[in-house]
């Protein structure tokens, strides 16, 4: 049994709704609309809670929280020659390891 707590939840601004959405991570097509932050985030709660337990009734699996994911630090990215080429220029320009540049890069995104 998944606890819906666990899941990565985010409350942004619509200014085309002129309202707080409420969005859940692991659930892209869910959303919840209102007013106020707090509220946003409780309606999502709410219904990803709501969901899980639907899924669960039915024999579904819902899909695992990213928070209970074990993460080594370690990913590979494929990148164009070009692009390859550009960025160990500037790490050398920065006297920093090409990890390391990318890793800046990666953490001001």
């Amino acid at each position: 049994m998944i606890d819906p707590k666990n899941y990565t939840y985010r409350i942004t601004w619509s200014p085309e709704d002129e309202e707080f959405v409420g969005l859940c991570a692991e659930f892209p097509s869910l959303s919840c609309l209102d007013e106020n932050q707090v509220d946003a985030l409780k309606g999502i709660s709410e219904l990803v809670a709501d969901v899980v337990s639907d899924m669960e009734a039915k024999g579904e699996t819902p899909p695992e929280p990213i928070a209970n994911g074990e993460y080594s630090g370690k990913f590979q990215v494929r990148a164009t020659p070009q692009l390859h080429r550009q960025l160990v220029i500037e790490a050398a320009e920065q006297n920093v390891s090409l990890n390391r540049h990318i890793n800046t890069k990666l953490a001001r995104a």
